[in-house]
C-alpha cells in the first residue's frame, strides 16, 4: 500500500470513529502538527508509534506499515494550489517571501531556514471581529558555508 492509499484510510477511519487531530495526537509523545503531518503521508513513524495509530484507528496491518515507509515529500499537490486554503498560503509568499527573505538575512545572516530541523503550530486566536489564525514557522538557520 502506498502513502496515499494510506492516508484515505486514515481520514476514513478518523471520521468513522468522530476523533479530532487534537485527540488522535494525544495518543502520541508527538505534536499534534507532526502528528498530523506523519498520517497525512509527509513524515516517517517508527514501527510504535506507527502501531499507537493503528490501534487508536483500527487501522489494518498494511496501514500501519505504510506510515513507517520514507515519503516523497511535497508531492501531495500541484502547485499552484487550488484548495483555497492553500492557495492563500501560497499567495501569502508570493507576496511576503521576499520581505521574510530580506528580514533572515539582516537579522540573521546569509542562509536559509531549515525544513528539517522544523517546528509548525497552528493556533485559533478568537476575536470580537472575527476569529484569526496564528501560524507558527520555527526552524533553524543554516548559515551558507564556504568551503
Amino acid at each position: 500500500m502506498n502513502r496515499k492509499e494510506a492516508t484515505q484510510k486514515i481520514l476514513e477511519a478518523k471520521v468513522a470513529k468522530g476523533l479530532t487531530w487534537n485527540e488522535i495526537a494525544k495518543e502520541s509523545e508527538n505534536s499534534e502538527t507532526w502528528v498530523v503531518t506523519a498520517l497525512l503521508g509527509q513524515a516517517t513513524m517508527t514501527s510504535s508509534e506507527a502501531e499507537k495509530m493503528g490501534k487508536l484507528l483500527d487501522l489494518d496491518e498494511e496501514v500501519i506499515q505504510a506510515l513507517t515507509l520514507i515519503p516523497h515529500r511535497g508531492e501531495v499537490m500541484q502547485m499552484p494550489p487550488t484548495d483555497p486554503i492553500l492557495y492563500r498560503l501560497y499567495e501569502m509568499l508570493l507576496v511576503y517571501g521576499p520581505t521574510i527573505k530580506e528580514l533572515i538575512q539582516e537579522k540573521i545572516g546569509e542562509g536559509i531556514m531549515s525544513a528539517i530541523d522544523f517546528e509548525l503550530d497552528v493556533q485559533k486566536k478568537e476575536d470580537t471581529k472575527g476569529d484569526r489564525v496564528i501560524l507558527t514557522l520555527d526552524g533553524k538557520f543554516l548559515p551558507y558555508r564556504k568551503w
